[in-house]
């Protein structure tokens, strides 16, 4: 174990600061439900972007993709579009802000404005999404546990701890054991003190983060000088045809086995079925996930928008550099490196813990270790909120106990806090690796969910009846697929998604359309653009002053510059930490231009599009909330 004193302190202060994190912010998280699920929605939408942000910046996500730069190189940056990591684009150019709109504390009860409370199949679509939320936030909580123990396991050798443990734990568990002890640190703080403690805790994390990964970029950046990389042609080349050709047999034989694994080739085609499905799945809208309960929790909708803009400039520079870092110390020193699977194979996704044991200073080595196991905390808080929010807000309170007292709801989101992290760890038992459960996650799962939550947004005839029946086909056809089909989940998502179209469409035909009088509110409230018509000429004959939302054309002209300028924000660390000085200066003049457009076309019209909902003239709005840490 490398660990020093000073690296142990730092994981050790940071532990008991999340815990004092909790206990403090527990009178203001019991105020009401509120305020526990959603922080009272006035936390400032930069405080909620870094929470936001340090939510995806997980453990096991960031050993996945360490691997892939490894493997792929500058092509690697492609590959999180299996997310969709440009839905964010889509977020912070409109979806946000009529997501917001609504005013809903979770994605089930938004469901009300836009289906109303009453009619053939709104029961049912309530209650599928909430299922669908907790099959995902269930599934994330098992990917993390997953991550955590086999990074943890890499630092802290059972050898040193087994003599101050009182029991036997068998050594295929030892990751388990690793996972459950930080994952009880993190249900504490979480559970006790809800969203403003998870905000807080994300934003100390943060900043622990931004250090260790700019550390790591400057180390490698320096180890680098004098060296040469021993790489494939084209692996430093973001820029691909229909085939990879990356070809590693002369310098690691084993990294041409994993590509044929991961079965992304041709390239070409894996490509443009991540494209295809990212942007149809971008049109949807943020999953049911602690995502949506981030933006439900800004205090406007334009605070939403800029709260989701921000999560891209302060993630994915930062996060690429530990990557690229990672991945330069990995590619210089390989032969000092232990990938072994335990099998006689090699497992790619141990370069991250690798590379830091071996490469980093005491002191950079806690720090990146810190924000690290924040990194799982993070993201299992903001995950385990959700699942709180959805069982007690969508549930509990719907169908249990209405009437429920502050007090009485308090106490049972701390229950379900403690059953779903239970679930979660048994569930993370039985998972193979991390990218298993990535896979079936973004590639199965979310397949089934695209459809239904896309017609919603841009169809008025789309009702809660093709809402559930889009849902259950999907998630039922999710659930089957991985025993019916081999290989990658993506490339069976195109009948995955025909499959919940049929149901949308046949569900939605099957009953009457949804109250006239819920549709008008929802369209005068919400503002979408798409197939509105019958619904717009009713609220015209109402109010002949409603002006339509014509803002498609230059949202979708928004998304692309946004989607250019998020991959320009990705590959801009690794230009500089392989100091490509041409490529460097192009990406930058790239983004420089891009931010004067978005300057004028998305960010000064944010105020003009709020104005023109609550009919105030510009300079007459209320004064925002205050809020302070």
């Amino acid at each position: 174990m490398r660990l020093q004193f000073i690296d142990i302190a730092c994981i050790v202060v940071y532990l008991l600061m999340m815990v004092m994190i909790g206990w403090y912010y527990r009178k203001k998280a019991r105020q009401n439900k509120e305020s526990y699920l959603l922080g009272g929605k006035r936390l400032p939408w930069y405080l909620l972007g870094l929470s936001d942000a340090s939510d995806m910046f997980d453990i096991s996500g960031t050993m996945w993709m360490v691997a892939l730069c490894f493997v792929y190189g500058f092509k690697s940056i492609w590959i999180p579009w299996l997310w969709p990591v440009f839905n964010q684009v889509f977020n912070m150019m409109y979806l946000s802000k009529w997501l917001r709109r609504s005013n809903a504390d979770t994605g089930a009860e938004w469901l009300a404005t836009r289906f109303g409370l009453k009619g053939k199949g709104v029961k049912a679509s309530h209650n599928v999404v909430v299922a669908f939320a907790l099959i995902g936030c269930l599934g994330f909580l098992a990917y993390g546990f997953v991550g955590l123990g086999k990074f943890i396991e890499i630092f802290v050798p059972w050898s040193v701890v087994s003599p101050y443990v009182p029991f036997h734990v068998a050594p295929q568990y030892v990751a388990h054991f690793y996972g459950i002890v930080f994952t009880l640190f993190a249900m504490f703080y979480s559970i006790l003190g809800g969203m403003h403690s998870i905000v807080i805790g994300d934003f100390i994390k943060y900043l622990i983060m931004t250090v260790g990964c700019l550390a790591i970029g400057f180390i490698a950046w320096s180890h680098l000088q004098g060296q040469t990389l021993h790489t494939p042609h084209h692996w430093s080349d973001p820029f691909f045809g229909w085939q990879l050709n990356l070809d590693w047999s002369n310098i690691i034989a084993d990294v041409n086995q994993k590509i044929t694994e991961d079965g992304f080739s041709p390239f070409g085609f894996f490509f443009m079925m991540m494209l295809f499905k990212g942007a149809l799945a971008s049109l949807a809208g943020p999953a049911p996930n602690y995502d949506m309960q981030k933006i439900l929790s800004t205090r406007s909708p334009k605070e939403a928008s800029k709260m989701t803009g921000f999560v891209s400039i302060i993630l994915l520079p930062i996060r690429y550099s530990m990557i690229i870092g990672l991945t330069v110390l990995a590619l210089l020193y390989y032969n000092q490196l232990d990938l072994s699977n335990g099998a006689g194979g090699t497992d790619f996704e141990r370069i991250l813990p690798g590379a830091i044991n071996n490469f980093l200073p005491a002191g950079i080595l806690g720090l990146v270790l810190t924000g690290l196991l924040g990194a799982f905390m993070g993201t299992f808080s903001g995950t385990l909120n959700a699942a709180q929010a959805y069982i007690v807000n969508d549930i509990y309170l719907k169908y249990v106990n209405p009437n429920a007292s502050n007090k009485r709801i308090i106490s049972m989101n701390y229950l379900v806090g403690i059953v779903v992290v239970a679930v979660g760890v048994v569930l993370g038992f039985f998972a193979r690796d991390v990218n298993s459960i990535l896979q079936w996650i973004v590639g199965a799962l979310y397949g089934g969910y695209i459809a239904a939550n896309m017609l919603k947004w841009y169809w008025w005839r789309f009702n809660a009846n093709g809402f559930f029946w889009g849902m259950m086909a999907g998630i039922l056809a999710a659930l089957v697929f991985p025993f019916v089909f081999t290989g990658l989940p993506l490339y069976n998502w195109p009948l995955l998604f025909l499959i919940s179209l049929v149901g949308c469409i046949a569900g939605t035909y099957s009953a009457p359309p949804t109250d006239r009088d819920v549709l008008k509110k929802f369209y005068s409230t919400v503002r979408p653009w798409g197939f509105w018509k019958p619904v717009h000429n009713d609220v015209v004959k109402d109010d002949p002053s409603f002006q339509p939302n014509k803002r498609f054309r230059l949202d979708l002209f928004n998304v692309v510059l946004g989607i250019v300028a998020q991959c320009c924000l990705t590959i801009l660390p690794m230009y500089v930490v392989l100091w490509m000085k041409l490529p460097l200066l192009i990406t930058i003049a790239i983004l420089t231009v891009i931010i004067l457009v978005l300057k004028k076309t998305w960010w000064n019209k944010l105020d003009e599009d709020e104005d023109m909902l609550t009919n105030q003239p510009q300079g007459n709005k209320k004064k925002e909330h205050e809020y302070s840490i």
